[in-house]
């Protein structure tokens, strides 16, 4: 059965990734690089055996590949940025291959200049057009016109909204503004719930989350990709983006202009208010 870590882009999926992955596939909590293996992106062109030609037409084989993925009711940790949605009557998955599901939320004005940054956009309002962009999908370029790796995004609101109203399954809600306030409560909520998921009735190891905790801070995960790069960067113009950008002094009152302010919360306002970040 498969545990999703589902996100919007450049919400923090990597870095709870990281943490899930040293506590789970590593024998003393330490991370590195290789850990985050066992958390592979769903889907990609490994879980295909010929290329997707076409958009969306990945969609067709969801349902087996996943029944592959989960069959001898083997637990298995995915990362996708996919919503919840259906495509070409097919749903992206559901309870007879998905044990739950983790997604993690950001503020999306701080999305956006994290998001301009990885994609190399040309400007703020690029970035902002992007994620209110209700048929908006991504997939790998370099792939040369395979679209193994189509996932659809939908607009930022969309896309939370689709898994969090889901109820197939259970879905723990994490604020990636909670993991840089309280990383140890917030990841400890995490272990926990996939403890519970997989119906192991264990105590957390605390010193084994300190050491997950301690080895995936933003500081240290940033000088690994200095030291030794990161596959999952991007590559544009025969220039690999950093990764791991801004972290911690990525401030959207510091970043954003003004009109680019305004239309993020005249467009979001709602959502604004529901997850309680700040409108000033």
């Amino acid at each position: 059965m498969i545990i999703w870590i589902a996100s919007y882009p450049k919400s923090g999926n990597t870095w709870i990734r990281s943490i899930i992955s040293s506590y789970f596939f590593s024998d003393t909590g330490k991370f590195n690089f290789d850990l985050l293996g066992n958390i592979p992106q769903y889907p990609s062109s490994k879980y295909f055996k010929f290329p997707i030609k076409k958009p969306g037409e990945v969609s067709l084989y969801w349902k087996s590949t996943q029944d592959e993925l989960s069959k001898n009711n083997k637990n298995v940790f995915l990362k996708t940025h996919n919503a919840m949605v259906a495509l070409n009557g097919r749903d992206f998955t559901s309870s007879t291959n998905t044990l739950g599901s983790i997604y993690i939320v950001r503020d999306p004005r701080n999305i956006i200049s994290s998001m301009k940054n990885h994609y190399d956009f040309d400007d703020y309002s690029e970035t902002f057009d992007f994620m209110v962009n209700k048929r908006k999908f991504i997939w790998d370029e370099r792939e040369n016109n395979n679209y193994s790796s189509f996932q659809f995004l939908g607009s930022w609101s969309d896309h939370y909204k689709s898994w969090l109203k889901n109820s197939s399954f259970k879905t723990l809600l994490v604020k990636y503004e909670d993991l840089e306030k309280d990383c140890y409560s917030t990841s400890l909520k995490i272990i926990e719930f996939i403890n519970f998921l997989k119906g192991e009735n264990v105590k957390v190891d605390e010193k084994k989350l300190f050491n997950c905790i301690q080895t995936t801070n933003f500081d240290i995960l940033k000088r690994k990709e200095i030291e030794n790069g990161f596959q999952e960067s991007i590559k544009y113009k025969d220039k690999k983006k950093d990764f791991f950008y801004l972290g911690p002094k990525n401030k959207w009152q510091e970043k954003l202009p003004k009109d680019i302010l305004s239309r993020v919360k005249k467009e979001f306002i709602d959502d604004l208010k529901y997850f309680n970040y700040s409108l000033d």
